[in-house]
């Protein structure tokens, strides 16, 4: 049988006594402290969450700012490897009721026009209202002479959800449609004008028939950024992003997209032009795009 002895010390006093085993009371937290933390938690909590959203949906923009600078600089690339003009062709809103966009030449309304798989394509591209883009070239190198076809050099594309191009950009073809000041910025204010416009055919490229004046970026084969007579733009490019929501109208049976407006909201409301907004600038003559936002001060 193992005994356990112990001295305190001050009986038998000597270096080699052993010494008082420590007490065995627990040490615990009382109810109250406990409710205490609990509370403070919370209060964190409360604190830091709405934060952690903001900071996901400004993620969200930065993201599309650098898909949008990526496929910027990829139109200006295949311009110059094709050596030929190259688009990129954005989606409107209601792009099948805006008369803006209809080719000058077109009598008949041009969704009348088209066979039911283009149709079907179209009514497809109403999820892309605002966010959907593709790359479209007037020829390639090894056309014969006079014989420049139309070629869609992509499929098409959308930003991350929970982003798109501002509404405005598209409502005022090759109009001033706003002017934004991002505060601490040296390049503030910026002078937005709605897309410049060209026939493009749409919606596949074997439709040489239709053409529609759809809203564009154009890049020559020097990769500069150009207007419709194909001389350099005057002015600086901006298209400027905004965060929420573009929900395309959807049958509620078959749930599939129908041809009505879609309901657009930016949250919180006006972030693509206030202090917050996010800005993509095209300088004309390199054809190179940065993102241009706020500037906190140090």
């Amino acid at each position: 049988m193992k005994t356990e002895c112990s001295f305190d010390g001050q009986h038998g006093g000597g270096a080699g006594a052993l010494a008082a085993p420590a007490s065995s009371g627990r040490v615990a937290f009382t109810l109250i402290e406990m409710l205490v933390v609990i509370a403070i938690l919370g209060l964190i909590a409360g604190l830091t969450v709405p934060a952690l959203k903001n900071l996901g949906k400004a993620d969200a923009t930065v993201s599309a700012g650098r898909q949008l600078l990526d496929d910027i600089g990829r139109a200006r690339q295949l311009a110059i490897s094709q050596r030929t003009t190259v688009y990129m062709v954005f989606v409107p809103e209601s792009f099948w009721a805006n008369t803006t966009y209809n080719s000058a030449a077109t009598t008949t309304p041009w969704m009348a026009q088209l066979t039911f798989a283009e149709k079907s394509v179209v009514t497809n591209l109403c999820g892309a209202q605002l966010t959907g883009y593709v790359f479209i070239g007037r020829g390639t190198v090894g056309d014969q002479p006079g014989r420049h076809n139309w070629r869609y050099l992509s499929s098409w594309q959308t930003l991350p959800a929970g982003t798109f191009i501002a509404p405005l950009k598209f409502r005022t073809p090759k109009q001033v449609a706003s002017v934004i000041s991002l505060e601490n910025n040296p390049n503030s204010p910026f002078t937005v004008y709605g897309f410049m416009t060209n026939a493009v055919p749409f919606p596949v490229e074997t439709n040489s028939t239709l053409f529609l004046n759809l809203p564009c970026l154009m890049f020559d084969s020097l990769g500069h950024l150009v207007d419709e007579s194909g001389q350099v733009l005057s002015r600086h490019e901006y298209i400027p992003l905004a965060r929420g929501s573009v929900a395309p109208s959807m049958d509620p049976a078959t749930k599939t997209y129908q041809l009505s407006a879609p309901s657009v909201a930016e949250v919180p409301s006006g972030n693509s032009t206030n202090i917050s907004a996010n800005i993509i600038d095209i300088d004309p003559l390199t054809g190179r795009a940065l993102l241009q936002f706020f500037k906190m001060e140090p």
